[in-house]
């Protein structure tokens, strides 16, 4: 894999959003997802989040991580995957996708490697694709991170 595409709510986090009281959304982020998806930069891996939300708690996590491709409040995710891979030189098989609901779907269909969390929505799980044994938010990422970098050829940890 050249590249790993996350969903950010019901994958990076477990699906909850709590409003403070500037009415800001405040999200929670596993530790271990993040350090996972920074060993895969560390790798030359490109990440990109493509979600349909849009807060600023998501821009500042995924900055601190040093994601490079973050498009968020995104409706047509396909569009944006075939932006990434015309910005990547990347072919479809050479990307992996994590996704936890219908939203995700199209994008799964069209990746290598498609994968849902555990508490996905079961029509996802219906479509043949890898299921991680984690939940959104509780180190599916990290778990499909690990996986992407055992089959690797090369890895710098």
């Amino acid at each position: 894999m050249k590249m790993l595409i996350c969903d950010i709510d019901g994958v990076m986090t477990n699906g909850r959003i709590w409003l403070n009281e500037k009415e800001e959304w405040v999200r929670q982020f596993n530790v271990r997802d993040g350090v996972g998806l920074k060993l895969l930069l560390k790798n030359d891996i490109h990440v990109a989040i493509i979600s349909g939300g849009d807060s600023k708690d998501v821009r500042i996590r995924m900055k601190f991580l040093g994601i490079p491709f973050v498009h968020l409040g995104i409706e047509d995710k396909n569009s944006v995957f075939e932006d990434l891979l015309k910005k990547t030189n990347l072919k479809p098989e050479n990307c992996a996708f994590i996704g936890d609901d219908i939203y995700d779907l199209p994008l799964l269909e069209k990746v290598g490697a498609a994968f849902t969390v555990a508490d996905a929505v079961e029509e996802l799980h219906e479509k043949g694709v890898f299921v991680t044994k984690r939940g959104g938010g509780s180190g599916a990422v990290r778990e499909v991170v690990d996986l992407i970098l055992k089959y690797s050829t090369f890895v710098k940890r």
